[in-house]
Parts: structure tokens; C-alpha cells; sequence
């Protein structure tokens, strides 16, 4: 049901249009990504919440397995608008092509920034906003939002690297995150045989018995026959 709620509002508001394109040396590991917009959109983060209308830079500036800090630059990536913290979030089916989503807001308001998945990538980024802003969102759109209790400030981008992240419900009570981001699908369990110590086979300690007897026997007759 998240993710058909996300997909419902990417790409469909009649106000905003969002052309999306990789970078064309961009790495994959930072995902770069160039968006241009249409119309004024909210980000969270450190530094500006709303970003106008023109072409903008999306990045991984670092990454942990829980959460990731995303920065968005403007076009030639010699100013930082925003650094947001992000966590991962989970979709069924990657595709070709980036796909960013909104939180719908009351006519007149700029669409608020959601989620960034890159192309060919099952994981994307759910964006955290300050708890205060979260709750409002949260009020606004009547579902669970991201959060976090910290007040972004320029000198603490460091710190997001710890934040603690919660879900704030409509009602402003918190909520389990899984209410907001999809958790990967569980990986089926395969039970590795145990490698079985390697044992002298059995046959050559045979034949050696073997062997043992049948040079008794020999020694027997002869010893019998000089006895005769």
C-alpha cells in the first residue's frame, strides 16, 4: 500500500513537472543525478527548504547501511542548496529510469520532496524532516512521515550520521518506521552443507590386511612343509 500511495503522486501533479536525467560522469556509487523542476518544491534538511523552479544536482554525500546524507547543488555544483538525511527504502521493481516523488500539498503550497530512487536500484532514499515540519506533513497529507527530533543547523551535518529517526502519524504520535519505508523482501534461507572432514578411505588399509594374511599363509606352508 506505501509504495502505491508513493507511486500515485510521481510524475502526476498537473503543476510540476520534474525531468530527471543521470550525470553524464556521474559514479555509481554517488548516484549523481541532474533534476530539473518546473515549479518551487520543499526539501528538508540543512540550508534552504524551498528550492525554485530550474535544474538542480542530487548526490550521495556519504553512506551508512541505515541511512544515507544527500546533498542537491545547483546546476554546475558550486553551491549546496540542502544536505538531507536520508534512509533506504524499498521497491518492488527497479526501473530505467530516476523516479523522484512528492507529498500532495494544499493548492498554492510547493509539493513537498519525498523520495529519490536512482535508475537500476531496488533502494532509494526516504527523506527525514525536523520533527516540527514532519508532524505538519504528516497532518497535511494524512499519512506517516520521517522525522527526526535534531533542528538541522549547518554545523551539525556530522551529527546526521546518528540521528535518531522516527515516523510521526497524522495525530503527531510516533509510529514504527515500517509504516513509512519498505523493509527488503527476506532472502530465502539456504542450508550450506557442512563440509565433512576428509577421512582416509578404508580400501588401502584393506588390502593391506589382506595382504598381512596372505603372507601368513605363505610363511605357514613353507614353515610346514620343512617340518614334514
Amino acid at each position: 500500500m506505501k509504495l502505491l500511495r508513493t507511486a500515485a503522486t510521481a510524475f502526476s501533479l498537473a503543476a510540476l513537472f520534474v525531468m530527471v536525467a543521470p550525470a553524464a560522469m556521474a559514479d555509481d556509487w554517488n548516484r549523481e543525478t541532474v533534476v530539473t523542476i518546473s515549479g518551487p518544491i520543499e526539501v528538508p534538511g540543512v540550508g534552504q527548504h524551498i528550492l525554485p523552479a530550474g535544474t538542480y544536482v542530487f548526490k550521495i554525500l556519504d553512506s551508512q547501511s541505515d541511512r544515507h546524507i544527500v546533498q542537491i547543488f545547483n546546476q554546475d555544483k558550486t553551491h549546496v542548496y540542502t544536505t538531507i538525511l536520508a534512509i533506504p527504502n524499498y521497491r518492488l521493481k527497479a526501473t530505467d529510469k530516476t523516479v523522484i516523488t512528492f507529498r500532495e500539498r494544499p493548492a498554492g503550497e510547493p509539493e513537498a520532496l519525498r523520495a529519490w530512487f536512482y535508475p537500476g536500484h531496488e533502494w532509494g532514499e526516504e527523506f527525514v524532516y525536523a520533527k516540527p515540519r514532519a508532524a505538519q506533513l504528516a497532518k497535511e497529507t494524512n499519512e506517516p512521515v520521517l522525522s527526526t527530533p535534531m533542528e538541522f543547523d549547518t554545523a551539525q551535518v556530522e551529527n546526521l550520521k546518528t540521528a535518531e529517526i522516527i515516523a510521526v502519524a497524522p495525530t503527531g504520535e510516533p509510529v514504527e518506521l515500517a509504516q513509512v519505508v519498505e523493509a527488503p523482501p527476506a532472502a530465502p534461507v539456504t542450508m550450506a552443507s557442512a563440509a565433512l572432514p576428509k577421512t582416509a578411505s578404508s580400501l588401502p588399509l584393506i588390502g593391506f590386511i589382506g595382504l598381512l594374511g596372505l603372507a601368513g599363509f605363505v610363511l605357514l606352508s613353507f614353515t610346514a612343509k620343512q617340518t614334514a
